[in-house]
Formats: structure tokens, sequence, C-alpha cells
């Protein structure tokens, strides 16, 4: 079962901030996956929400006392919280549960992609199913290594946790989203 959660996070690392801060209030254990996604309902602006795999916490015995009534809540059926908020959560609960959509940040084995690993070492260590480089069809080399800046987000796409690499110098390659990107125009403001 896949738990939604909206608070209207205008940027991604409010949210990842607060999927983290959410699975530590639930009590969540080792193998949750959390994830933020990219939503707009019917009447709010754009913004990330969050979704948490139950299956590994006992499916939808968790307690959801720790969750702010500000927040959005989608459980399977249920919705709670403010009407956009909830809508905003189904919308990340169904992405999440389709495969779909959404940028993994906490999942099994996150904790280990630390500096440069290989592709094999990244699939072996985590719930990372591929790895797949920006605009190459083929997928790289198990040896190829991968420089991790200790900032890996798979995505989820055709039900499976995908990794976009870019390539990087000296023939390694590296993740496409980086941790602290430079906002577009920032040099001439």
């Amino acid at each position: 079962m896949i738990l939604g959660l909206d608070a209207g996070s205008r940027t991604v690392p409010e949210a990842e901030h607060l999927l983290h801060d959410m699975v530590e209030a639930l009590g969540l254990p080792a193998g949750t996956i959390g994830c933020t996604h990219f939503v707009r309902t019917a009447t709010g602006l754009p913004h990330v929400a969050l979704s948490v795999s139950l299956t590994a916490a006992g499916d939808a015995g968790v307690d959801l006392s720790a969750v702010p009534e500000t927040m959005g809540v989608a459980l399977g059926e249920r919705r709670s919280g403010p009407e956009a908020l909830a809508e905003g959560a189904a919308l990340a609960a169904a992405e999440h549960a389709g495969r779909s959509g959404g940028r993994l940040v906490v999942y099994p084995g996150h904790d280990e992609l630390t500096g440069t690993l290989s592709v094999a070492e990244l699939l072996e260590r985590s719930a990372i199913d591929r790895v797949a480089v920006l605009a190459q069809t083929e997928e790289p080399a198990s040896g190829t290594p991968v420089a991790t800046q200790d900032f890996v987000r798979p995505q989820w796409r055709d039900g499976r946790a995908v990794l976009l690499t870019m390539p990087a110098m000296g023939g390694r390659l590296m993740p496409a989203e980086v941790p602290n990107p430079t906002p577009c125009c920032a040099d001439h403001a």
C-alpha cells in the first residue's frame, strides 16, 4: 500500500527534507521506499508531493497521527487534510503504486551509494533496477565507474527504478541530477 502526502512543497529540497522527517515521524523501517513527485492539482499551483511505501511497514497498520492536519493525505481510497493537498497526495500515491513516476529519495541501499562505484555495484547494493545514459540507447557496461557525488536519485520508469546518468570526465558516468544545480540565468541576474 502506498501513502501519499502533500504539504504543498514548492521546492525539491524542501520536499526531500519533509520526506525524511515523515519517514522518521511515522517510524517506517529500513526497506521503505519514499519518493517525491511533481504534481499539479485542479485548484493549485505545481508543487512537490510525497509518497511512501508501507509494504515493509505492515501496510495500513502505520499510525498516521504523526501527520500534521495541514497536510494532504491519501491512503487507498481514504483522503484527509485540505482538499487540493489530498488530491496532490493521491496523484503521488498513484504514480508510486503504478511505478510510472516519482524520484526515489529513500530506498533500500541508498546510504551505500557513496563515492565512485561501478554500475554493477550500484545495482547490487540498492533497489536500482537499471542504469541508463542520456542520449544513448545501450546500457553502460557493468564495470563502468559512476561518480555518485553521494547523491543518487533514480526515477520510476516503466515499473523499474532507473538511474539516469550522463558522461563525466575520465570515462566515468555521473547521475544526471546533481545535488546543488546552478539555477538558469544565475550569472546574469
